[in-house]
């Protein structure tokens, strides 16, 4: 046992061994070709300054005023507080004064985002009761979520807690008792509808009714509701134990207690709630929509998946339009696609591979092969990316989020930046889209 409060000798002498010639030039070499395989453009320069900072004054900011003042004096510090504060706001949202906790949740749907709102929530401490049309369809949600319990929660009871609060409920007999329920089935508005039917009459007086649809307007689903008022959008993003922000949906006839509610919900599990008006792919879908179509557009003129998604990466996005394309799923991309595209023809490229029934990740096979829950992109051949080419990919997001300020659907430019970085990954050193593009007209 060690009474001293001094480190293990060994320990010791690492440490002291990677602090001398030529161990530590070595060291900071490695660390450098480290940081610029993820930051190859030099977006975020905090780090390499880091390295410098140990490799040549021992780690003393103090000697070296020059080079820390450059990083505080940095557009990418400017932005990254920018980030910051746009942070709070949302989570702003999620604080709303004397609305009561949701105790029970009430999921219908299974699938991917269902099974994974449902499991979510019951890892944040609520009950949550899951309903489909069997168990053979609850299964695998049930298999997910015991993964996320256990890597999230390393302590086992903690683990098994939140394993307990997610019930299998195929014959909905959780309804009466949930404060929202939640409907994620597919987007189709005739079969919502038809459950809303279901539901409502068994549903609790005060219960929120929740649609978890991605591109279906709240006007088209709420039409035979008894209380329209109470129905809301709580678009989660895939995958939902990721990706921090959630869209709250209202529409003209929404209740102002239903929007404080939902997003008073959201920060409850731990989400960054943004308000947005009912529309066509609301905020987040919207713009990325004619982004990810322009990028297989490229693919339709010769370039290869790999070359595109390398050019976004490279500019600072965390994953390329195709890969992402991937994750959703072929067959989302192209339904938010004609929804927001005017009735364009849909790119060649996602044509031919839905004819196929590539779907994706979800399927094995899309712009990529996909193994082990990962895309191979190994001996993708193709043209190199030609030089602007990210420029030009950003530009329809960038115009379809100004659309979407101008029109009313999400309430300021600064909140709509917020979405599409909370929402897409959008690169956090720009500040946002509508703030890089500004920035650099300036």
């Amino acid at each position: 046992m060690v009474l001293s409060g001094k480190p293990p000798r060994r320990a010791r002498g690492l440490g002291a061994w990677l602090n001398r010639w030529p161990l530590k030039a070595v060291a900071a070499k490695r660390a450098r070709k480290q940081v610029a395989a993820k930051d190859p453009l030099g977006h975020y320069p905090a780090a390499p300054a880091i390295i410098e900072l140990w490799e040549k004054h021992g780690g003393n900011a103090l000697q070296a005023p020059a080079l820390i003042d450059t990083i505080i004096a940095s557009d990418t510090a400017r932005n990254l507080l920018r980030v910051f504060r746009l942070q709070e706001r949302l989570k702003a949202n999620g604080r709303q004064p004397g609305i009561a906790p949701v105790r029970h949740v009430h999921v219908v749907g299974a699938g991917v985002m269902g099974g994974d709102i449902a499991a979510w929530c019951a890892l944040k401490g609520l009950t949550v009761t899951l309903q489909d049309q069997d168990m053979a369809r609850i299964a695998p949600a049930i298999k997910r979520a015991a993964t996320l319990f256990a890597r999230r929660l390393k302590d086992r009871r903690a683990a098994r807690a939140a394993f307990d609060r997610l019930v299998p409920d195929p014959t909905g007999g959780g309804v009466p008792l949930a404060d929202v329920v939640i409907e994620a089935i597919s987007e189709n508005p005739e079969a919502k509808r038809g459950l809303y039917q279901s539901l409502e009459p068994r549903m609790k007086a005060d219960a929120l009714l929740a649609t978890n649809t991605s591109s279906l307007s709240l006007e088209t689903l709420s039409a035979g509701l008894a209380r329209p008022e109470r129905l809301i959008g709580i678009h989660f993003f895939n995958p939902v134990a990721k990706m921090p922000l959630v869209e709250v949906v209202h529409a003209d006839g929404t209740a102002a207690q239903t929007l404080a509610r939902a997003s008073a919900f959201v920060g409850q599990i731990g989400k960054l709630a943004l308000p947005v008006r009912s529309a066509p792919g609301f905020l987040v879908n919207a713009v990325l929509a004619p982004y990810m179509l322009q990028a297989m557009r490229n693919i339709d003129d010769g370039l290869s998946p790999a070359a595109v998604d390398a050019a976004m990466v490279a500019f600072g996005m965390p994953m390329g339009p195709l890969e992402l394309a991937d994750t959703v799923g072929l067959d989302i991309a192209r339904a938010a696609g004609q929804e927001l595209a005017g009735g364009a023809e849909p790119p060649r490229c996602l044509a031919e591979k839905l004819a196929r029934g590539d779907l994706g990740k979800k399927s094995g096979r899309g712009f990529y092969t996909w193994r082990d829950g990962k895309p191979v992109k190994d001996g993708q051949g193709g043209a190199q990316a030609p030089a602007g080419l990210a420029e030009r990919l950003i530009q329809p997001l960038v115009d379809a989020t100004r659309e979407r300020v101008e029109a009313g659907v999400v309430a300021d430019a600064d909140l709509a930046d917020a979405g599409v970085i909370f929402g897409t990954g959008f690169a956090p050193f720009t500040g946002g889209p509508l703030h890089y593009q500004s920035s650099r007209s300036a």
